[in-house]
């Protein structure tokens, strides 16, 4: 397969559809934007695809709590397909409000009898944060971060803090190598708790900025790599070394090599 088939799908109040959609193409793929309806009245639609992104905005608009009305969508009326869709060694990516979506949804704990493992809550400064953040991807289980050792993307959410059901989930995804994105300071290597405090924008429970299922394809983060595919996103690009490309980039072209 030369090219892999992406299918981004969006809902009412998604608003970064587009941006993805070029960011796969720019990758080598071959997106298509499909609103929810569609694959609700047609989903044997979802076997056409390699890929499947949940993008960012705020779904729905936020009603109940980010990405939840979306989320009960694939729950209670496309929980067959999706599972057919990782079953068959498909990949799903969800970016901000999309990886609020597959929490909620269970797709990325589907196999865990307590129900979800993890949630996204509310910012410890109870703001929208718009923001670039220094980012650390660890382990080598996640199809996404595939050769990525750090990222510099922006972010913006209410409800971004990663937080568990309890201590002993937490160290349960954390041996299961599914904690694979944590925000971190410039430079090499995660700080301790109290060095760098800010660099933790939300609040989020180890750091943890992204989480994948046990198998790897599935990953959702709360930064935007869909916002620095291109060098000039960069806030300081003009003071930077000449790049080829943005690094959120590489996600994408990870997704497309994984079916090449």
């Amino acid at each position: 397969m030369s090219q892999p088939r992406i299918l981004i799908l969006r809902a009412p109040g998604t608003n970064c559809d587009a941006e993805t959609a070029f960011a796969f193409q720019q990758a080598g793929g071959l997106p298509d934007v499909l609103h929810l309806n569609r694959l609700l009245e047609s989903p044997q639609l979802a076997t056409d695809y390699q890929v499947l992104c949940l993008p960012g905005g705020f779904s729905y608009g936020d009603d109940v709590a980010a990405g939840r009305i979306f989320a009960n969508q694939i729950r209670h009326h496309l929980a067959e397909v999706m599972r057919e869709f990782r079953e068959a060694g498909k990949l799903v990516l969800g970016i901000c409000n999309g990886f609020q979506v597959l929490i909620k949804s269970g797709l990325l704990d589907t196999d865990d009898p307590a129900g979800p493992a993890a949630s996204l809550a509310w910012n410890d400064s109870h703001q929208f944060l718009d923001r670039w953040v220094h980012l650390r991807a660890e382990g080598s289980k996640c199809v996404f971060l595939a050769e990525t050792e750090e990222l510099f993307l922006p972010i913006a959410h209410a409800e971004g803090k990663f937080v568990a059901r309890d201590e002993p989930t937490l160290d349960q995804l954390e041996k299961a190598g599914q904690l694979v994105l944590r925000y971190c300071p410039g430079g090499k290597g995660c700080p301790g708790e109290n060095e760098a405090a800010d660099f933790n924008p939300n609040g989020s429970a180890r750091h943890v900025a992204g989480m994948c299922d046990k198998s790897g394809r599935v990953f959702g983060l709360m930064p935007h790599p869909e916002r620095f595919v291109d060098p000039t996103q960069h806030p300081q690009w003009t003071r930077l070394p000449e790049q080829s490309e943005g690094q959120g980039l590489a996600l994408f072209r990870n997704a497309v090599r994984y079916f090449t």
